[in-house]
């Protein structure tokens, strides 16, 4: 359990320096985003599965994270068809 416990914490960790050291693009944030969900999934499903807790809190925090994706790609294509592309240096309209 510790192995895993590690393994949480390592995939946190790597999606947080990749959403802080990659902010040019829009696409690489979000993508990003969705993998610290993952990882935070799995350190539910860790601590679901070590105290025998019932997974609805887990089907529900699913949910949510797929609400999450869905309304950041549909942002992701508004601002690409308003501007063409999704650097952050082009959102001048947004400062």
């Amino acid at each position: 359990m510790l192995i895993s416990n590690l393994y949480f914490y390592i995939m946190y960790f790597i999606g947080m320096m990749v959403f802080c050291f990659k902010c040019k693009h829009l696409l690489l944030m979000l993508l990003s985003l969705e993998f610290i969900v993952l990882s935070l999934y799995f350190g539910i499903y860790l601590i679901v599965c070590l105290y025998s807790y019932e997974y609805n809190f887990m089907m529900i925090f699913l949910t949510m994270s797929v609400c999450e994706g869905a309304l950041g790609l549909s942002v992701l294509v508004s601002m690409i068809r308003s501007f063409g592309n999704d650097y952050f240096h082009s959102f001048n309209v947004l400062w």
